[in-house]
Parts: C-alpha cells; sequence; structure tokens
C-alpha cells in the first residue's frame, strides 16, 4: 500500500506551510500528493504550483468537479501538467452534489452516471489523439448542435500531442450504481468513507462493476485511494473529539435535506438513526449537540489514530481490505517524516 498527502481544498485563505509538507513528502518516499476543490481554491493550480518543486511524487486530484469544466477542458488541464510534470498525472474526476453543482455551477445536476461515463469517453479521446473528438450525447454533445448554435461547430483534434494517452482517471463515488461503473471504466476509485469495517459493503458493487464486458480493470490491477486522518498520539480520545465536527458536518450538514450522498453512506454503514439526528440538529443551527451525537466508535472507525503499534495494526487492516493507496492529512513536516518512518 502506497502512501499518498492529501492537501484538500483551502478555507478563507491559502493555508501556509504546505511548501514544505510537500518536500516532506517527497523526501519520505510518499507515493503522491492530492489536492482537492470545493466552491474556493480550484485543484489544477495549487497542484502545478507546490507539484513544480518536485520530481518524483505522483500528482493528483481529489477530486475535480465534472460540472465545473466541460470534458474537454478537463483534459487540456491533465494533459498540460502531465507534459509539465513529466508523466506524473492522476486524473481524480466525481460529480459533486446538486445543490454544487446546479448552486454554485449553474448546471443541471440530473443523470450523473451517465454523464460520468460522457465525461470519461471524452477525456480520453483528447488523450488518445487518434482522431477528432466527437460525442452524440445527449449531455456533452460534440460539435454542440443545440439551442443557439451557429452550425460552424466542427470536430477537433487536441494541438498537443499527450504525453501518455493513459493517464490515470480515478473516480470518486459512493452510491452502488456509481461504484459499479467507477469498477467497469476507471483505473481506480476515491471512495469517501472506506474502511476496514465497511469495505464488505462495497465488494458486491465493486464485483459487479468488474464483471461487466468491455471492463477497463481487473480487482488486480485497479486502485483504491482511501482518504483519512492518520495521527500517531497517546491522547487518542481527544483527537478523536476534535475530528466529530467534521464528521457531524459531512452526515448532517453536506447536502440538501432531501439528498445528502454523505448522510446515505452512514446509513448504509449502519448509523441510520445517528444521521437522522445529527441531521435534525445541524440543520437547525445546534452544531455543537450535532458533534456530541456522532458515536466515538464511528470516528475511530473512519480514521487511524493512536500509538505506534496501534496505527501500525489499523494501516495493516486498511491494506488487508483492498487499499492500494492510503490518502492521508497531515499538519507539519515533522509529522509527515515520523509517519513514513513508522510505516516503513
Amino acid at each position: 500500500m502506497k502512501l499518498g498527502l492529501q492537501l484538500g481544498y483551502w478555507g478563507a485563505q491559502p493555508p501556509s506551510g504546505v511548501a514544505e509538507l510537500v518536500t516532506a513528502a517527497e523526501e519520505s518516499g510518499f507515493d503522491a500528493i492530492f489536492t482537492a476543490e470545493a466552491w474556493g481554491s480550484d485543484a489544477f493550480t495549487p497542484l502545478a504550483w507546490w507539484g513544480r518543486e518536485t520530481s518524483r511524487v505522483r500528482l493528483g486530484t481529489s477530486i475535480v468537479q465534472m460540472s465545473g469544466r466541460t470534458p474537454t477542458s478537463i483534459a487540456m488541464h491533465a494533459l498540460t501538467l502531465d507534459h509539465l510534470s513529466g508523466g506524473r498525472v492522476i486524473l481524480g474526476m466525481g460529480v459533486s452534489g446538486p445543490q454544487v453543482v446546479e448552486g454554485w455551477y449553474g448546471q443541471p445536476f440530473a443523470k450523473p452516471l451517465a454523464r460520468t461515463r460522457e465525461v470519461v469517453d471524452i477525456v480520453r479521446q483528447v488523450l488518445a489523439r487518434e482522431d477528432k473528438v466527437t460525442n452524440p450525447g445527449p449531455h456533452y454533445p460534440l460539435p454542440y448542435d443545440g439551442p443557439g448554435t451557429t452550425g460552424l461547430g466542427k470536430p477537433l483534434k487536441p494541438i498537443v500531442h499527450p504525453l501518455r494517452a493513459d493517464i490515470p482517471i480515478w473516480l470518486g463515488a459512493e452510491g452502488p450504481k456509481n461504484v459499479a461503473q467507477t469498477a467497469e471504466i476507471a483505473d481506480g476509485w476515491i471512495p469517501i468513507f472506506y474502511t476496514p469495517s465497511s469495505a464488505g459493503m462495497y465488494r458486491p458493487w465493486l464485483e459487479e462493476g468488474f464483471a461487466r464486458p468491455g471492463v477497463r480493470r481487473t480487482p488486480e490491477t485497479f486502485e483504491i485511494a482511501a482518504t483519512c486522518h492518520l495521527q500517531i498520539t497517546d491522547d487518542k480520545d481527544a483527537v478523536v473529539e476534535a475530528l466529530k465536527p467534521v464528521v457531524a458536518l459531512y452526515m448532517g450538514g453536506m447536502g440538501a435535506k432531501e439528498q445528502n450522498f454523505h448522510k446515505q453512506v452512514f446509513e448504509r454503514m449502519g448509523y441510520a438513526e445517528v444521521a437522522d439526528r445529527v441531521q435534525e440538529l445541524f440543520l437547525s443551527g445546534r452544531k455543537d449537540e450535532a458533534t456530541a451525537a456522532i458515536p466515538s466508535e464511528l470516528v475511530d472507525d473512519m480514521h487511524i489514530i493512536g500509538d505506534e503499534k496501534q496505527v501500525l495494526d489499523k494501516v495493516q487492516q486498511w491494506e488487508e481490505c483492498g487499499v492500494t493507496t492510503l490518502l492521508v492529512s497531515l499538519q507539519s513536516p515533522d509529522e509527515v517524516r515520523r509517519v513514513a518512518e513508522v510505516l516503513a
């Protein structure tokens, strides 16, 4: 199992000390660094900025929101950065949710699975550069022939010859159908809540995808990149308490009351009653009570926290349940180096 440094997305201001974190990860043997986006900082620019000082680590997006760019634009970003980095890009993409897609990007959210399939196909056409890029639609027709068209659009090939025609595409997916499609058409999967105790829930969904005709990967060559907070500490309880507000946000505050994909994952994990209560409290503004309702055992399951022996034991469990890359959030270069040393 490889290690990836999860840099995430920015808060109100650009974070400080990231360049030092990235340098420590490169020097300590981490396989990759990843950046994310929500509705503030984008994923590609920080990856290019901080990645320019690296020579070995892979550079991944976790994740690029598909509705924020056309498929060909996503492919252009990946093609460009892959050249600049000497072939180290991992293109992680996802559909996000209706509040962001329709409220921030002003795009329709309907048919997310069909949209994902079209995006992946178009991106692969651009990177292959075997012919002019076309797509019959209905979501991303190329050339565009919808309302307001001039009729002058024509199929094009990228001017730049891609460095790699097979840039790895990893998809963020949560529900059964989306996970199965990811196993079918992608090179890897970026689950948001994948733990040793929940791995069995996902296994049949992945198997369904791998059994489909024309599947791209086998279970042996498919990557699973799970994200967690990893911390070596003698005060495990304090760290668990500190992480509860984040779990409460995802369980109760992400998405609309009628459609929260993260909450649905917690429900499938066996926390339906807790999730309902947390959402009710969070959406009514009682965030402290929502945080207090998060079970400690859930936080402990979602993350890797403890002394060196406990961390080693849990890391082994994550590896045994199929995780090929562990994306960890760390706070300082010293922490990066210590984690690398302990897990070596």
